[in-house]
């Protein structure tokens, strides 16, 4: 993939909102949502990396940074192929991926960062933890909703993608209130990104846009 997509990246704590604002963006025109889980989900089972990512998932464990970003790759290719993703006018959402530096490093040559949105939920977690359980319950995933299971996934975000956010250049980032009704932060992440969009895809972006700080 010789050209950069076009990505807004968003990241969260788990009960930000994430994947809800992320399928939001992907309803409209211009605009493709790809989430982490999509991309496993969609693995050929019966295929060379669909046996590796079975190696892996079978006995519990994480796909390997490495594996994680050839898998992404493979999943982009695919989708313009089918011209499901038109690089030249469409703009990821980029939802769960970069999961944390090392993935970042590994996609930053296929990425053009447009914008970061960063869903805040501040220090009090009380409401995201409420937010896990009710998503839980809803789902009938009743593991999920066990406290020990949820601090966990907070720990595993703050040590793992959290620093990711500053992985980027400051000014692509912008910081949303994520505990505001959903509608509310859709508005807000909508004003933060569409000008920036339509400036770069009526234009060719400077080449520092979406480096990492290095």
């Amino acid at each position: 993939m010789a050209k950069k997509f076009k990505a807004v990246l968003l990241f969260g704590s788990p009960g930000s909102g994430k994947g809800t604002q992320g399928k939001l963006l992907g309803t409209l025109p211009g605009f493709v949502h790809i989430a982490c889980g999509e991309v496993f989900r969609a693995i050929d089972l019966n295929s060379e990396v669909g046996k590796i990512f079975l190696k892996y998932s079978s006995r519990g464990e994480l796909v390997p940074d490495d594996f994680t970003a050839r898998l992404w790759r493979e999943h982009m290719e695919k989708l313009v192929k089918t011209g499901s993703l038109k690089p030249d006018t469409d703009t990821l959402v980029l939802d769960g991926i970069p999961r944390n530096i090392p993935q970042a490093e590994m996609l930053e040559p296929s990425l053009e960062v447009v914008k970061l949105v960063s869903l805040r939920t501040g220090r009090n977690r009380t409401e995201v933890v409420r937010r896990l359980k009710a998503r839980a319950l809803k789902d009938n995933r009743l593991d999920d909703a066990n406290d020990e299971t949820i601090r966990h996934r907070l720990e595993v975000y703050d040590k793992e993608s959290k620093p990711v956010i500053d992985f980027y250049l400051a000014d692509l980032r912008v910081d949303v209130d994520a505990l505001q009704s959903p509608i509310e932060v859709a508005h807000d992440i909508l004003s933060a990104i569409l000008g920036r969009t339509q400036e770069l895809h009526a234009v060719e972006a400077p080449a520092v846009v979406g480096a990492s700080k290095r």
